[in-house]
């Protein structure tokens, strides 16, 4: 679980998480922040599905994070995260490979492991700079930017449900239904309210792997069976479990250019 460190509340403080898989990784940066009055370490996630829900309920200033880990990675975080209001990101990797789009799109800063306490100094300063020059909107853009560069569509969604977070896999959603402002995923037997409009959902996913077939409805194409002609120009469409859902005659243009000779 993410622990909050017993460090002294500061008003003017730059309330910061630390996200990174190495137990060690994590203790050396916490120990260079001590140094600084200004940072305040609110939290530490050693993964990236503790780091979504540790920031959407921290709310910090800056995140120093990593890029590859286990399970959900560094872009995955923030990918999850969009709707929100970002952080200021530090990305602290021993890869190299993401660097150029980073500056390109002035991500705060880009810190290539092992990482020296005099670079890590650096990094805060220009994070402070940051944080007092720059919009929240300007950094929503910039982060924005940098992740339709790198990773465009999210492999997870962060669910909300009972006074629990649940990570839902993208790819084990078989379909998806709008229920009022919200949506419902189903995936297999479970169902999972969503707090997204279908509109904004349909935006965010692959259309190589997921179709609005209705106003209401989104489905997984690789979950589909059989289409027959229903009424008015309509579809029914029949999914692998059973499951019967409509196509209606104003989105079967979008199957038609996504697999030619079904309709």
């Amino acid at each position: 679980m993410a622990s909050a460190l017993p460090l002294q509340e500061r008003a003017s403080s730059v309330r910061t998480v630390i996200v990174d898989d190495e137990p060690l990784a994590r203790e050396w940066i916490r120990e260079q922040l001590r140094h600084d009055e200004d940072i305040e370490v609110v939290a530490e996630c050693e993964d990236g599905f503790q780091a979504v829900e540790t920031i959407a309920r921290t709310r910090p200033d800056l995140v120093f994070l990593d890029i590859q880990m286990p399970g959900l990675d560094g872009f995955g975080v923030l990918r999850s995260l969009e709707g929100s209001a970002p952080p200021a990101v530090v990305f602290v990797t021993a890869f190299d490979r993401y660097a150029l789009r980073a500056f390109e799109v002035h991500a705060v800063d880009y810190l290539l492991k092992p990482v020296s306490a005099e670079r890590l100094r650096e990094a805060v300063q220009r994070s402070k700079v940051h944080l007092k020059g720059q919009s929240g909107r300007e950094t929503a853009a910039q982060l924005a930017s940098l992740l339709a560069e790198v990773r465009r569509y999210p492999e997870w969604l962060l669910v909300k449900q009972e006074g629990r977070t649940l990570f839902v896999r993208v790819q084990d959603i078989d379909w998806i239904e709008s229920s009022r402002n919200n949506v419902v995923l189903h995936a297999g037997t479970a169902k999972h309210m969503y707090h997204e409009t279908t509109s904004g959902l349909a935006a965010r996913l692959d259309p190589t792997h997921f179709l609005r077939i209705h106003r209401s409805t989104i489905v997984n194409i690789e979950r589909i069976k059989e289409l027959h002609p229903w009424f008015n120009g309509d579809y029914r469409v029949v999914l692998k479990d059973g499951t019967k859902l409509t196509l209606s005659n104003t989105h079967k243009q979008k199957l038609k250019a996504f697999r030619r000779g079904w309709i």
